[in-house]
């Protein structure tokens, strides 16, 4: 349980980043992949599978309550020098994890039916995307202890081993998406179905060997005794960090179910468009997202070190990082929007309706930079409630209720849309930003629990 990475505080961002950024990456290819297969199979499968994964990512992120939670408190454990309760924590968050995979994969296999029923899908896209998320579902316990494994080796710097393992998770899954979609050496051609299982066996791989490398990198040994004890006051400081900080994510995934609802009753090539487009858009914003989770490590244990200065700087050092690189890879999309569209579908209708889509990302993108960048600084601070009160109010009134204003009302359809998202990128990134430059952990009381902590 002593066992600790060499010069844990002393990591750089790129260091620490770098593995985390090729991680997000291919986590984000597995699903573009699986979109780009399937599109190619049928954009009727591509748009099911499309809603039916964002459904399910609404139900993961139950899972990052407790793994955020972990990530802080680890991390601050660690720059105060509190290994042994680094370590409890450690034990305590794969207890959560485990019971929260169970109920949420009974309730999604019993229920995931009705909930993607109150999208109005019809025919082949309900079909498909009803069969994908059974089959997920049933596996997203899986998903719930490889987010609390991860989470505990990324909080002692161990970033490049979490990377290899998703290397290996995603060829996994790749490899059984083209199995799935176009049935080499006289394999059948499963489709959706073989997708879905491919996904299944590369969560399973994942979670094992995490299991492995936490028991030979920290000595930490998890067993059934686990899955029945955790220390309450644990779950007390893992709920009272993780809820605040998971409910941003939380309130988006919701407002963008009811903002698919909105799309499908536009059309379903505006469905379609809007699958492919959110998989391209993600690298506009991959690399916001790398540094971001780099930073919000190394801002956790310079609050636990009482660095505030050295906290604030590095904040902001990573925004314009953030800002700039987000422009440029979204210019180079913008330019390349006919050829890459058209990797994904050739029917003309969803390709004219996704080209403008991708410019007017162009200027979305850089707000949403500021956004990820600061909001998960600031919960790394011990700032958890303000991300929380901005992205309610603006998601519901800006995303959501600018969208159906623009979207539905006015008929700009997809480009309405997506320009209330943008509106809403940028209004919770600039609040983020003057919230992050008064330097807020100097009041709160995390910090104060902070330096008690190191005494």
């Amino acid at each position: 349980m002593n066992s600790r990475p060499v010069n844990y505080q002393k990591q750089t961002l790129f260091k620490i980043t770098w593995p985390i950024f090729i991680e997000i990456a291919l986590r984000m290819a597995m699903g573009i992949i699986a979109t780009l297969m399937l599109g190619r199979f049928s954009d009727a499968a591509a748009a099911g599978v499309g809603v039916g994964n964002q459904l399910l990512s609404f139900f993961i992120l139950v899972f990052n309550v407790t793994s955020i939670g972990a990530t802080i408190l680890i991390g601050q454990n660690l720059g105060a020098k509190q290994f042994h309760h680094a370590d409890q924590i450690a034990h305590s968050v794969f207890f959560m994890n485990f019971w929260f995979g169970i109920m949420i994969s009974i309730i999604v296999v019993l229920f995931g039916e009705h909930f993607l029923g109150l999208f109005q899908l019809k025919g082949t896209i309900f079909q498909d995307g009803r069969l994908f998320i059974h089959i997920c579902g049933a596996s997203l316990f899986l998903e719930s202890l490889s987010l609390a494994m991860s989470a505990i080796l990324r909080s002692h710097g161990f970033t490049k081993e979490v990377m290899i393992i998703t290397v290996l998770m995603d060829l996994i899954s790749v490899l059984g998406n083209i199995v799935a979609t176009n049935g080499p050496l006289g394999l059948p051609v499963t489709g959706v179905s073989g997708v879905a299982w491919a996904m299944v066996v590369a969560r399973l791989f994942a979670v094992t060997i995490l299991f492995l490398v936490i028991w030979r990198k920290l000595n930490i040994r998890f067993s059934y005794k686990d899955c029945y004890h955790a220390r309450r006051k644990d779950i007390r400081d893992l709920l009272s960090i993780g809820i605040p900080s998971a409910g941003e994510m939380l309130s988006y995934q919701l407002s963008q179910l009811i903002i698919t609802a909105l799309v499908v009753r536009i059309g379903s090539d505006t469905l379609a468009a809007r699958v492919y487009i959110m998989n391209i858009t993600m690298i506009c914003y991959l690399f916001s997202v790398s540094v971001a989770q780099g930073t919000e490590l190394m801002i956790a244990r310079y609050i636990g070190g009482r660095q505030s200065q050295q906290a604030y700087k590095r904040g902001i050092k990573t925004v314009l990082i953030a800002v700039s690189s987000s422009i440029l890879v979204s210019l180079i999309v913008a330019c390349s929007g006919t050829f890459i569209l058209g990797l994904f579908t050739t029917t003309s209708a969803i390709i004219s309706i996704g080209i403008p889509i991708l410019w007017i990302n162009l200027v979305t993108e850089p707000g949403r930079a500021i956004n990820i960048v600061l909001m998960g600084a600031l919960k790394s601070a011990g700032d958890v409630r303000f991300p929380v009160v901005i992205g309610v109010i603006s998601m519901w009134s800006i995303a959501v209720g600018l969208s159906y204003l623009l979207g539905i009302h006015f008929g700009l359809g997809l480009i309405g849309i997506w320009l209330a998202q943008g509106a809403d990128e940028w209004f919770r990134g600039l609040f983020a930003l003057k919230r992050w430059q008064s330097q807020p952990w100097k009041h709160l009381q995390s910090f104060v629990l902070c330096k008690t902590i190191s005494k």
